[in-house]
Formats: structure tokens, C-alpha cells, sequence
């Protein structure tokens, strides 16, 4: 397997609505002017370097902002190559079986937009990896994307190389990369999002603990197909009385809408415990997370409870009357 960093540069159009539009088989984001690619050795450290200038066949005029941006003028881009020339220096710099590693997802779409106008193919690419996720499970993130430049500056790294620029972001990307668990990132990386994404709600679930008093525990759980089947998990659905380790009863679970719930669960030596639970549906598969947070419930609480609970009989009475009129 070779693994290859890739960063791409690319003009756009002037106008959403341009007639060069027309002349394609599909509506291009961007036109590729540059490639940058930094191979990386087995041990994951940085290898031989690529790079090359393509004249645009399509989007011929440099856009203001990709000129400010990039640095990239017209006189540059006449100098550039074809795109299928390029492609096919790169591909013979890249070797069989190569996975693209990137900052982010937008140049593989890019890559692959360009690909199909020139009616090229990329067969030859066995996989991409989007470097962002390795480096939040490794660092403690979220689902949130990062700056290139916040992981430069997290490990320390200096810029020594022309920040949008091709070359110089694969170069700044493949150093981020040799402060990387790589072979553990690529080996848990088809579970990142899942990762990313329970922390998320994890963290979502400890900032409203947080603010809650008397916080005795929260938990997320995973891989619900409906609230009818968390709320038959015993994660969900029972509670042990946190003192004398009794089981106790719930009253009933209220629908607080924005899918959070809430119900009221007691113990006669012990009082009165709030359960809320939030759902979310999951990114990464068509399931739910369920967040389960648990508070000794003071008189507040039980108030709340109580409003809302009353609230949801008249909802349902009024919904039973207007059914027989």
C-alpha cells in the first residue's frame, strides 16, 4: 500500500450561472491548477515530493478570490499543463495501490469532478483518508473540522512552507501526520465517526449535568433502532436508588419535544430522582444515541415534572375528544 499526501488547488467560476457551464456533463466546483503530494514512507515519515501547475481548460479566467488566496495569476496558469498530462505524471509518482491521505474532504469530490470532465479514470485509487478525523479521535475532539493550522500549532510545528499552496499544505499535512498514531488511526479509522460522534454526545451530555445540581451520573448508549427500544433497555429504562442500591419505580416518561424525555423515579428512604434522556439519530448509520442523565431532583424538579406531565393528560384529552366529534 502507498499512502500519499494530496492537496489540491482550484480556480472557479465567475458566475454560478456562466455558459461554460453548458459544456459540461456536470457542474464543476472547481478546476484543478495545482497538485501537491508528499509520499510517505513505511515507517510513515516524509518521502519524495510532487508538484505541477495545470492550465485550465474550462475556467480560464482566475477568479479574485482564488488569485488573492493563492498567489495564482493568469501568466502562472499559462505556463501550467494539461490536466490529463499532470494526471498522468502523478499517477506514475503515486505507484499502484495508493491511498490519498487529506486534510479535510473537499479535494477528493474536486478530484474526482475533474476526473470525469476529462473522461479519465481513477481506478487506480484504492481508498481516501481524511486526516481531520484521525487527528480529533487522537486528540481528544469532536465532530467539528479543524484549521490546518490549529494541528500545526497543537503539535508545534512550525510553518516553514507557503500555506495555500498545493505542495505546501501536503507538506504541512504529512508533518501533522508523523505526530499521528497512524497505523492505530488507520486501523480504527472505518469507526471514527462513531467515535467522534458518541464523544460529542457525551460531552453534550456532561455540560447539561453540569448544570443541573446534584448530578449522580450520565451515560450514552448506542444503537437504537426507535425510543420504544432504548426505553426497554434496562440502561435506559431502570435505576437503582444511588444510596441503598433498591430498584425503583419511574412514573412515567414525558415527551419534552426536540427529542428529550424526562421521568421521575423514587425511593421511600431516599427521595426523588429526575431522569432525562435526549435522543439523536446517528451520522454515521440510521440508529439513535440515547444520552441518560440522572440528578437528585429537588423541588424544582419535581414541579417541572409535574407541569409538564399535566400538561401532556390535557394534550391527550383534547386529542381523544376531537377523535369522536
Amino acid at each position: 500500500m502507498n499512502y500519499v499526501v494530496v492537496d489540491f488547488e482550484w480556480n472557479q467560476a465567475m458566475r454560478s450561472d456562466s455558459p461554460v457551464f453548458n459544456r459540461l456533463p456536470i457542474h464543476l466546483r472547481g478546476e484543478i491548477i495545482e497538485i501537491g503530494a508528499v509520499r510517505l514512507n513505511d515507517d510513515f515519515s516524509l518521502g519524495d515530493e510532487f508538484t505541477m501547475d495545470i492550465k485550465p481548460a474550462y475556467f480560464r479566467q482566475m477568479h479574485y478570490k482564488v488569485k488573492k488566496l493563492t498567489g495564482f495569476d493568469k501568466e502562472r496558469l499559462d505556463k501550467g499543463v494539461s490536466f490529463p498530462t499532470a494526471l498522468e505524471a502523478f499517477r506514475e509518482f503515486c505507484g499502484e495501490d495508493v491511498t490519498f491521505l487529506t486534510w479535510g474532504c473537499d479535494d477528493q469530490g474536486i478530484f474526482e469532478q475533474n476526473i470525469i470532465i476529462h473522461d479519465l479514470d481513477w481506478d487506480w485509487v484504492s481508498g481516501w483518508i481524511n486526516l481531520q478525523l484521525i487527528y480529533n479521535v487522537q486528540t481528544g475532539g469532536d465532530r467539528n473540522q479543524k484549521a490546518l493550522s490549529a494541528a500545526m500549532e497543537h503539535f508545534g510545528i512550525e510553518q516553514t512552507r507557503v500555506a495555500h499552496d498545493a505542495l505546501g499544505d501536503a507538506y504541512n499535512t504529512a508533518l501533522v501526520c508523523t505526530n499521528l498514531d497512524m497505523i492505530e488511526g488507520l486501523n480504527t479509522y472505518d469507526d471514527a465517526e462513531r467515535i467522534l460522534s458518541l464523544r460529542t454526545a457525551s460531552a453534550a451530555a456532561v455540560t447539561e449535568a453540569e448544570a443541573a445540581p446534584e448530578v449522580i451520573e450520565h451515560e450514552v448508549s448506542d444503537g437504537y433502532a426507535s425510543k420504544a427500544e432504548a426505553f426497554n433497555d434496562p440502561r435506559i429504562a431502570s435505576l437503582a436508588c444511588p444510596k441503598c442500591g433498591r430498584d425503583m419505580a419511574g412514573i412515567k416518561w414525558i415527551n419534552q419535544g426536540d427529542g428529550r424525555y424526562m421521568n421521575l423515579y423514587s425511593c421511600k428512604d431516599h427521595g426523588q430522582y429526575l431522569v432525562r434522556v435526549k435522543f439523536k439519530k446517528n451520522s454515521y448509520d440510521t440508529n439513535m444515541t440515547a444520552s441518560r442523565i440522572v440528578y437528585e431532583a429537588d423541588d424544582e424538579m419535581i414541579t417541572l415534572y409535574r407541569e409538564k406531565s399535566t400538561a401532556a393528560r390535557r394534550r391527550g384529552r383534547s386529542r381523544s375528544g376531537r377523535r369522536y366529534r
